[in-house]
């Protein structure tokens, strides 16, 4: 017969149920009695009965996160910020990826509620269309919206001031002199690319040249073959996210552009890989513990019962200058 909780009760001189509130996380439990359950646990190699478990407290200790695309760097980060957090409070994650497609995202939401999970936090991929399945999920269990929201939707937000951010950008480079600016970012299909456009054309006005396409490092090369073609270069290059400044700068290097002696690029996200590109991106970072641990904080009085709990947090984000720009 394998080890019970009775066995870990014993051997952490605690009575069964102390010894089932802290391995559950609950509250009540001396902080010392905590730990000496916990390494009782460890010493006996006890393995609970999650099924059981949750048929008893009517909870599964999973949190459902929905991303548009794993492969992004951005989001990858993202998840393992919010999987930190998670399991300083014992929870775990089952992460689903919807590919920027909304039928798609339907359906992992949807598996993912069948699965149990207490509470959701989803990535919308799309500013509308992503709305229909929010709300369902949101009248099953708690959600939070993280990084990208969907217009009109009340529910609660975690991000950062996407606006501001380009501001900052477009501020630095007119302050070098770079005057003549184009943005090259991503359709408005999510709320991030339609932020981000809305601030570059309110900080460098209307006429400012635009290019959109999507945030891949592809389009960063298509668009910087374009504006190549198109004749004398701007003074700097404002891109919606690093993967796009990437592509660009990848394209640039490869036609003998200097950068920034010949034109100056900017990104937005500050990926691991930003710091590393030739030469380093100048780019506005999120933050991405501060988001993941607001989002957390968020979810966790939502599902203590906060009706309070539901609203909007945009967190400031911060420009980090580097080479390129």
């Amino acid at each position: 017969m394998g080890v019970t909780i009775h066995d870990v009760a014993a051997r952490a001189g605690v009575s069964v149920a102390t010894a089932s509130r802290a391995l559950s996380g609950q509250r009540g439990v001396r902080a010392e009695n905590r730990e000496k359950v916990l390494a009782a646990a460890r010493e006996l190699d006890y393995e609970p009965n999650v099924v059981a478990a949750a048929l008893r407290s009517r909870t599964t200790h999973t949190i459902g996160m929905v991303v548009p695309r794993i492969g992004n760097p951005f989001f990858a980060t993202l998840v393992e910020s919010v999987e930190k957090q998670l399991q300083g409070g014992q929870r775990s994650l089952l992460l689903a990826n919807s590919h920027y497609e909304p039928e798609t995202e339907q359906r992992q939401v949807r598996a993912l509620l069948d699965r149990q999970v207490d509470a959701l936090i989803m990535i919308p991929c799309h500013r509308e269309r992503s709305g229909e399945v929010l709300a369902a999920a949101a009248a099953r269990v708690p959600v939070i919206q993280l990084d990208l929201r969907v217009d009109g939707f009340a529910g609660s937000w975690v991000g950062v001031d996407n606006e501001a951010g380009v501001s900052q950008v477009v501020r630095h480079l007119l302050g070098l002199g770079a005057n003549r600016l184009v943005f090259v970012g991503s359709r408005p299909t999510d709320s991030s690319a339609q932020a981000r456009l809305d601030g570059f054309r309110r900080a460098a006005g209307e006429g400012a040249d635009v290019l959109l396409g999507d945030f891949s490092k592809e389009w960063g090369q298509q668009a910087a073959e374009r504006l190549l073609a198109q004749g004398p270069l701007p003074e700097g290059i404002v891109c919606g996210n690093d993967t796009i400044a990437l592509g660009v700068l990848s394209e640039l290097a490869r036609r003998g552009v200097r950068v920034p002696e010949d034109v100056r690029v900017t990104g937005f996200d500050d990926i691991p890989y930003a710091e590393l590109a030739q030469p380093a991106l100048t780019t506005v970072r999120q933050p991405q513990e501060q988001i993941a641990a607001e989002a957390v904080r968020g979810l966790g009085a939502q599902l203590a019962g906060d009706e309070a709990a539901s609203r909007g947090v945009a967190i400031a984000p911060e420009l980090v200058v580097r080479a390129s720009g």
